[in-house]
C-alpha cells in the first residue's frame, strides 16, 4: 500500500476515543482571508525568531552576555516552541484553532515588545521563551485553520505550500528589519505591533473548527511532555560547555524519565495529546525525522553563521542581512513554488532533495572565513536557499498528511515540536564546533559546516528509508 486511506488513519487516531461530530464552524470559512491572516501570523513569528540572527553581537554586548551564555540569546524562543507545539495543538484541536490562534497572536505582539526592554540575559532569554510559547500557539493552529478553510486535496496543496512560503519568507524578513532600525530594542518594538495588528485584523474575521473528542484536557501529558523537552533543551544549550557536567547529566536524566513518565500517561488518557500508534506510521515518522533534521542542520547552522561572519569578516549587521537574505529571499521565493512539484514529486523526495541541497551548499562555504571572503559564501547561500525552499514546502503538507484531518493541528505541532528541538541542539552544537576550535573561529566553523552537511545527509537517508511499504 502506497498510503494510508484516510480510514486508516482516522482509526489510527483514536483507537479508544468514542468518536464525536466535529463542531460546525461558526461561519462559514474565508480561505483567502484565513491563508492571507495564518501566513501573516506565521511570518511575524519567524521574523522574531530570526531577528537576534544579526544584531545577536549588540544584543549581547547591551546585556553583558559572555559568550558562553550567548546560546540562550538564541535559543529561547525554540526552547518555548519544542515546549509548548504539541500542546498547542492538541489544545486547538478540541476548544478552537481560532481561538488558539487569536491568543497566541496576542501573546507575541506583548512578549516581543516586552523584550525590547530587557536589561539582563535571563530577562531577555524569559522573554524569549514566551515569545515561543506564543508562536506554538500561531504556529500549530494555523494548518488546523487551513484544512478547515480547504477541505479538498489540490485546496490544502496550495494552502499549504503559500503557508510554508511565508515561514521563508519571515526568516528572510526578520534579520533584515531587525538590522535596518537604528537599535536592536526597536526591532522587537515593531515586531510586537505587527503581531498586535494580525491579531487585530483576526477578530470577527476568522471562523471557528475545532475536533472536541469529549475527554478532559490532558493535562498530565501536557506537564510531563513540557516539563521533559525544558530539560532536554536546557541539557543541550548547557552542553556547549562540556557534556560530562553534572548539571547536563542530571538534566537528560531527567528528561528520558519524563518521557518515559508521558508515555504511560498517554496510555491511560482518554483523550492523549497524541496517539502513540501514530509510532506506526512510517508518514508520521518521516514527517518527525524531517522536521528533526531540519532544524538540527538548517537552523543550527543559519541561526548563528550571520554573527560569525560580523566576527570574522568585519561586516555590519545591515551587510550581513543583505547576504543572508539571498539565502532566506531564495528560501522563500523556492517554496512558493515548489507546490507545482506536489502532484508529480513526493513530499519525501523533496525533503532528501533539500537535505542534500544543503548539505552541498555548506561544503561550498568551507574556507570562505577564512579567506575573510563574502564572496566565497556566495554558492554556498543560493544552493542552500534552494534546498530550505523544498524543505518549507514540503514539511507543513506532509505533516498534515501524516495524520487525520481533524488532528492537522496536533499533527503539525508533533512535526514542528521535533523542528525546534533540533534547531536547539543544532544551535548549541554549531557555536560549540565554532568557538572551541584551537585554530579559532574561522576554522571551528569550517568544522561545524563538515558536521551539519553530514548530518543533512543523514536526513536525506531517512525521510527516504522511511517510505511506506506497498
Amino acid at each position: 500500500m502506497t498510503r494510508f486511506s484516510e480510514r486508516t488513519l482516522d482509526e489510527a487516531a483514536a483507537p479508544s476515543a468514542p468518536r464525536t461530530t466535529p463542531d460546525p464552524p461558526q461561519a462559514p470559512p474565508h480561505p483567502r482571508l484565513t491563508l492571507a491572516l495564518t501566513s501573516a501570523a506565521t511570518a511575524v513569528a519567524l521574523m522574531t525568531y530570526t531577528a537576534p540572527a544579526v544584531t545577536l553581537p549588540d544584543t549581547a554586548a547591551a546585556l553583558h552576555t559572555p559568550i558562553s551564555a550567548q546560546a540562550w540569546l538564541l535559543n529561547g524562543t525554540p526552547l518555548g516552541l519544542a515546549a509548548l507545539l504539541l500542546v498547542a495543538g492538541s489544545l486547538a484541536d478540541d476548544y478552537g484553532r481560532r481561538r488558539i490562534f487569536l491568543s497566541g497572536t496576542v501573546a507575541l505582539g506583548l512578549t516581543t515588545a516586552l523584550g525590547g526592554l530587557a536589561t539582563s540575559t535571563w530577562a531577555f532569554t524569559l522573554a524569549r521563551i514566551t515569545q515561543g510559547a506564543a508562536s506554538a500557539a500561531i504556529l500549530a493552529s494555523s494548518l488546523g485553520l487551513l484544512v478547515t478553510a480547504f477541505p479538498t486535496p489540490r485546496g490544502r496543496l496550495h494552502a499549504t505550500g503559500v503557508w510554508g512560503a511565508f515561514v521563508s519568507g519571515g526568516i528572510a524578513v526578520g534579520p533584515l528589519v531587525a538590522a535596518s532600525l537604528p537599535d536592536w530594542r526597536m526591532a522587537y518594538v515593531v515586531l510586537g505591533a505587527a503581531a498586535l495588528v494580525v491579531a487585530g485584523l483576526g477578530v470577527g474575521r476568522l471562523s471557528e473548527s475545532r475536533a472536541p473528542r469529549g475527554g478532559r484536557p490532558d493535562v498530565a501529558g501536557a506537564l510531563t511532555f513540557g516539563l521533559a523537552l525544558v530539560a532536554l533543551v536546557a541539557a543541550l544549550t548547557l552542553g556547549r560547555d562540556g557534556w560530562l557536567r553534572a548539571p547536563v547529566g542530571l538534566l537528560l536524566a531527567a528528561s528520558v524519565v519524563l518521557l518515559a513518565a508521558f508515555a504511560v500517561v498517554e496510555r491511560r488518557v482518554r483523550t492523549p495529546m497524541i496517539d502513540l500508534s501514530l509510532l506506526r506510521s512510517r508518514r508520521f515518522l518521516a514527517s518527525s525525522a524531517g522536521g528533526l533534521f531540519t532544524g538540527l542542520t538548517v537552523i543550527g547552522l543559519f541561526s548563528f553563521l550571520p554573527a560569525l561572519m560580523q566576527r570574522t569578516l568585519g561586516l555590519s549587521a545591515i551587510e550581513t542581512a543583505w547576504l543572508v537574505l539571498l539565502w532566506s529571499g531564495l528560501s522563500f521565493a523556492v517554496a512558493l513554488q515548489a507546490k507545482r512539484l506536489a502532484g508529480r514529486v513526493a513530499p519525501r523526495w523533496q525533503l532528501a532533495a533539500g537535505f542534500l541541497l544543503h548539505a552541498a551548499g555548506a561544503l561550498t562555504m568551507l574556507g570562505a572565513l577564512d579567506a575573510g571572503s563574502w564572496v566565497r559564501l556566495l554558492p554556498g547561500f543560493v544552493l542552500g536557499g534552494i534546498g530550505s525552499g523544498l524543505l518549507n514546502a514540503a514539511l507543513p503538507l506532509l505533516a498534515v498528511e501524516s495524520v487525520p484531518a481533524e488532528r492537522a493541528a496536533m499533527g503539525s505541532g508533533a512535526q514542528q515540536t521535533l523542528r525546534y528541538i533540533g534547531s536547539c541542539a543544532g544551535v548549541a552544537l554549531t557555536i560549540a564546533l565554532a568557538t572551541s576550535a584551537s585554530g579559532g573561529l574561522a576554522q571551528g566553523t569550517d568544522v561545524a559546516i563538515v558536521v551539519s552537511a553530514a548530518l543533512a545527509v543523514v536526513g536525506a537517508v531517512s525521510v527516504v528509508a522511511l517510505r511506506e511499504r506497498s
